[in-house]
């Protein structure tokens, strides 16, 4: 999508489409609304006093051959009660006119910029939203329409010209947008196209492209480190798993912190012998969700470039039933040392992310944030909307929630507590895999968090927000790219 702004007064303006949005109860006098001509919002008032026009959220109004207007058609956003308006709402007001417009095969788009509404914070939201809502997952459809998209995006200054900030901003803004999609596009790869070998294929393709450092280390090498917690889940599978290493080091930037990311990376979760249900395991395609978004995160800060050194871990594996298959009741080491009981082989990701979460502290991450599809039990607690947020240091679980609320995404913190570390003790071994029926989501996220030791430690569960069941007005259906953006927003606002 093709990104530029536009100095014509709006009276002047040629284009397609031109999108403005107004508030609930007053959507011809407020927004962007205001900033048409008098004759055109004579025409939006007839429409609000017909009903036809309310304002409501996400309520798109068209209007042909608008009066007052060089544009084709004008477009009306609805955005909701002032008072729950912020840049989150005004970059899914974009997302959401993007595809309201592609709908109706409109290949160009402009949206008005205006009065307090504007300014980089705005530009950036605005892009952000248009780049992701111009998304959809069906990249192995015969009947795919490419027609359907949106190839330029045009902020309209209403005669005022942008601003060096706003144009810098309409950059980070594309930035980040492609780096969520880009997420998004690991994520909706059918594991036959997206094993180990192949994840780690797109990771270097990726750092190569980026100028990241990129490794990623086979059997024998995760042999001879002793992960034998990430080994164990791969060993049944006829794919090699793949430990995937990217480092963004700039030059000059503080010897500390350095932020660890690690991302779970199961291209697909049979459940191995403690087999799933045959019912919707096809979506386990998208248990390498947590790995997808640390590539993404990285894709961006390479293209930011904070001044904080950064890795990433990512192991990538499958987890499947065979003659060589880790077994309920087995005992395995840990690259740490720690011996862990398996009562449950589905309990996988918690096993990789020992390993890695250890080979990062010994790589020389003093910070670690983790990423991954882990439990079902987070989405009985928050459902398919928020991601469960769990860390022993709340410094930083702290930094997190802050990010994501500056991007608009929903988390919320889940307890951490001694009390739970009766539920994963195991009789033989240092640890169990599982930690019982009730509380899953924690004692799964305090398992990983034993292998952070003092290290300060974020844990996100995203196996509700991973993926959307369904289309929204600003989003369509499928993998989300969550969290990618707020992950961005923490490393490039990182102050220490």
């Amino acid at each position: 999508m093709k990104i530029d702004f536009r100095n014509e007064t709006l009276a002047e303006l040629a284009t397609p489409a031109l999108a403005v949005w107004g508030f609930e109860d007053a959507p011809a006098a407020s927004g962007t609304a205001q900033e048409l001509p008098e004759g055109t919002r004579a025409l939006l008032d007839e429409l609000r006093q017909s009903g036809e026009l309310t304002g409501k959220l996400y309520e798109t109004t068209l209007v042909h051959r608008p009066a007052g207007l060089a544009a084709k058609v004008l477009l009306i956003m609805g955005a909701g009660k002032e008072a729950k308006f912020n840049y989150s709402v005004l970059g899914r007001l974009a997302g959401a006119a993007v595809r309201a417009l592609r709908a109706r095969s409109v290949h160009s788009a402009t949206w008005v910029l205006g009065g307090k509404h504007r300014g980089p914070q705005a530009v950036e939201a605005l892009v952000e939203g248009a780049i992701v809502a111009d998304y959809d997952a069906d990249s192995y459809r015969s009947d795919r329409s490419l027609e359907k998209r949106i190839d330029e995006f045009r902020l309209a200054g209403a005669g005022e010209a942008a601003s060096d900030d706003e144009r810098g901003a309409a950059e980070r803004g594309r930035i980040i947008a492609e780096a969520q999609n880009f997420t998004r596009d690991l994520v909706n790869e059918p594991s036959n196209r997206m094993t180990p070998t192949l994840l780690a294929l797109q990771a270097r393709d990726m750092a190569a492209q980026f100028g990241l450092d990129c490794r990623a280390l086979g059997p024998t090498e995760i042999k001879r480190l002793k992960m034998g917690a990430f080994w164990a889940v791969g060993q049944g599978s006829e794919e090699e798993p793949r430990l995937i290493v990217l480092r963004y080091l700039p030059e000059g930037a503080p010897a500390a912190p350095v932020i660890g990311l690690v991302g779970k990376g199961v291209t697909f979760d049979t459940g191995g012998i403690s087999i799933k249900p045959a019912a919707d395991m096809h979506e386990m395609k998208t248990d390498m969700a947590g790995g997808a978004t640390m590539l993404g995160v990285m894709r961006a800060v390479a293209q930011l470039k904070p001044n904080l050194r950064v890795m990433a871990v990512i192991p990538a594996t499958e987890n499947m039933p065979s003659g060589k298959a880790y077994k309920p009741g087995d005992v395995i080491t840990s690259m740490s040392g720690k011996t862990i009981e398996v009562l449950n082989t589905d309990a996988e990701g918690r096993l990789a992310l020992a390993d890695s979460l250890t080979y990062a502290q010994q790589q020389g991450a003093t910070v670690l944030i983790d990423a991954a599809t882990l439990t079902s039990a987070v989405t009985i607690a928050l459902g398919n909307i928020t991601t469960g947020v769990f860390g022993w240091n709340k410094e930083w679980v702290k930094r997190v929630l802050a990010s994501a609320d500056a991007v608009g995404d929903k988390m919320w913190e889940l307890p951490v507590d001694d009390d739970y570390r009766d539920l994963y003790k195991s009789a033989i071994a240092d640890l169990a895999n599982v930690g019982g029926r009730y509380g899953g989501a924690i004692t799964a996220a305090m398992f990983v968090g034993e292998f952070a030791g003092d290290t300060p430690w974020v844990h996100l569960d995203i196996a509700g927000t991973r993926w959307s069941n369904e289309d929204k007005p600003y989003l369509a259906k499928g993998p989300t790219g969550n969290p990618v953006r707020t992950l961005v927003h923490l490393l490039t606002h990182f102050v220490a």
